[in-house]
């Protein structure tokens, strides 16, 4: 298991985090297809939360694209790094995610998120911005349409609806399982729509959710019970005691170049305006 600390130069304002959101938004690339479903390997990544703790444990678990099999997987607990805000929970998880897919053995390949892309009040939200630090290809699968607007869609598995802010497309509702509550797909980067639900669908043979998601899921939760439960003293990045959850395609920046951009050298150097300046 990773430990990871707060990169310096985090934001720690909203103000500070939405002018990153903007500064990084214009690099989403939404103008390529993505792999192909059902192969290559595909990645889950998740967090859970202590809220007494101030603890936040990330896993990243990669399976096969075509057998679903675990391939890999690696976690990393660290400080939550920013306070629940609705809109900025990218600031929240993105360094120890990075860590735990900087620590697998083995490419991502896709990178499926529990959370939003373009369906963000921003239009940046964690898939994207996960995407833009590591030039992986990512969508987001929400369990919830966050605050935008569908029509239920036909009751087969497969079935689609647009996810709307008004008139604007920003992802769709997607039947995994017939009759079952819809998810919530959206583009991240260097994937299409089309194709981010094909992927979705490839990865939901017997449940609502993704088993990537399923898969991260359980680790982070594993991931948390283990750093609550070791020793504090034994470890540098948890010695500060207490921790939160509320309820290589070319071209690509490597996630080690990522993380280093983000916390070895100055989180704010990976980003025009942030708050290292820019």
């Amino acid at each position: 298991m990773t430990s990871v600390r707060i990169p310096d130069g985090w934001p720690t304002t909203e103000g500070a985090a939405r002018a990153v959101q903007d500064g990084l938004s214009g690099r989403v690339v939404l103008d390529e297809p993505g792999p192909p479903p059902g192969t290559g390997r595909v990645t889950g990544v998740d967090v859970a939360y202590d809220d007494e703790r101030d603890l936040v444990a990330a896993a990243a678990v990669v399976l096969d694209g075509a057998s679903l099999e675990v391939v890999a997987e690696a976690t990393a607990v660290g400080r939550i790094s920013f306070p629940y805000v609705p809109g900025l929970l990218a600031f929240r998880e993105i360094p120890t995610v990075l860590a735990a897919l900087d620590a697998l053995p083995c490419p991502p390949g896709l990178v499926v998120c529990d959370g939003y892309g373009l369906a963000h009040p921003r239009r940046f939200g964690l898939a994207n911005h996960l995407g833009v630090l590591t030039g992986l290809p990512t969508i987001g699968v929400a369990k919830n349409p966050f605050t935008f607007t569908f029509t239920a869609p036909a009751t087969p598995r497969g079935s689609t609806a647009p996810l709307l802010a008004g008139t604007e497309e920003v992802g769709r509702a997607l039947r995994t399982r017939d009759s079952v509550k819809p998810v919530f797909v959206s583009v991240g980067h260097r994937v299409g729509l089309a194709n981010a639900c094909a992927h979705t669908l490839a990865l939901t043979p017997a449940h609502r959710l993704p088993e990537t998601t399923r898969r991260a899921d359980a680790l982070c939760r594993r991931a948390l019970r283990e750093a609550v439960g070791a020793d504090p003293g034994a470890d540098p990045g948890l010695s500060s005691g207490p921790d939160r959850k509320p309820g290589p395609a070319s071209p690509t920046r490597s996630v080690g170049q990522a993380l280093t951009t983000l916390g070895k050298i100055d989180a704010g150097a990976c980003w025009p305006g942030g708050p290292a300046g820019g």
